[in-house]
């Protein structure tokens, strides 16, 4: 694997492991109140979005083995694009049910 390829997935792993750390022991209602959080997460989530843009563009054949990379960058645009509108819950639910199996391809493809 090339550098750049392995550092834009070394890039999304950072961030993923953040968001685990921030929102560790919360739950929906927590995380609503908790705006620090809040921006926390979402900025590490245009980090993944973005870095996942780049993987894209640069290295194709390693970026179709993410199962949900179209939608992860859509993801991201969405929360850069319409952030006066961003639902809480789906943010949530991304972190509590998609980030496992992310991780799990990304580290897979790290190796």
């Amino acid at each position: 694997m090339r550098p750049e390829a392995l550092k834009l997935l070394v890039d999304i792993h950072g961030a993923l492991s953040d968001i685990k750390d921030f929102v560790c022991g919360m739950d929906l209602a927590q995380y609503r109140h908790d705006t620090k959080c809040r921006a926390a997460v979402e900025r590490k989530f245009e980090v993944i979005g973005e870095a996942c843009a780049r993987l894209r563009d640069r290295f194709p054949d390693h970026f179709e083995k993410l199962d949900a990379g179209p939608q992860i960058i859509g993801f991201r645009n969405r929360l850069i694009h319409g952030y006066d509108n961003v639902d809480d819950a789906i943010v949530w639910d991304v972190v509590t049910r998609k980030l496992p199996e992310l991780e799990k391809q990304v580290l897979d493809l790290m190796k």
